[in-house]
């Protein structure tokens, strides 16, 4: 194994750490505010749910664009 898969392997580990790091603060923070938004209004719990699921899905694409692109660095290099 030389240097240069080494520093593959430690790019593509840091993109994945780091591209980690974003979409787990934002999913917990939304879903700690939706869950507080549940407790004080009980009736719009419904469509807090609905618009929490749709933001955890958005911001979920990045850590999958993450995942990508520290396989395509794997692969490529």
């Amino acid at each position: 194994m030389d240097i240069g898969t080494g520093l593959v392997a430690l790019a593509a580990g840091l993109c994945m750490g780091i591209g980690a790091i974003g979409p787990a603060i934002g999913e917990g923070n939304a879903v700690g505010k939706a869950l507080e938004g549940m407790a004080r209004q009980p009736e719009a719990a419904s469509m807090l749910r609905t618009n929490m699921i749709i933001g955890c899905a958005v911001t979920e694409t990045t850590g999958l664009y993450s995942l990508l692109i520290s396989i395509l660095i794997i692969l490529l290099f």
